[in-house]
């Protein structure tokens, strides 16, 4: 009835001519993409430099009473004293912020936030 080629051939040439194009526009616009990430890294441990200055530490306890520089401050008159503290110092001093397991985040956030916003720029926070 039907004369049903036993053999058939498959015809690859279109396959491998599509392959080919798109191998050569890859080739060609690869290398002409482009994408930067600037990125800071730090600076080798060749050269140890002894820092005379010290850090700051910004310490809260449970009591959310904020210890800075021997004297204790509240939540509300912490912004005001670390801006008259820190006027005129460095700012790219690093700031420590220890902040006590059982307060709440936010509070956290807070005294981070006042010392962002007071200018310095290396603000980081203590965990124990």
């Amino acid at each position: 009835m039907y004369n049903w080629d036993e053999n058939p051939d498959l015809n690859i040439t279109p396959l491998i001519d599509v392959m080919l194009v798109l191998m050569a526009i890859f080739m060609i616009t690869i290398p002409v993409m482009q994408y930067q990430e600037q990125i800071e890294l730090p600076d080798g441990s060749k050269s140890l430099k002894a820092s005379d200055e010290k850090a700051l530490v910004v310490e809260i306890d449970k009591d959310l009473k904020i210890h800075y520089n021997n004297q204790d401050y509240t939540l509300d008159t912490f912004p005001d004293a670390f801006r008259l503290k820190t006027g005129e110092m460095d700012k790219e001093k690093p700031v420590y912020i220890n902040a006590d397991k059982e307060i709440a985040y936010e509070n956290v956030i807070y005294v981070l936030k006042v010392v962002k916003q007071s200018g310095f720029k290396k603000a980081s926070l203590l965990t124990l």
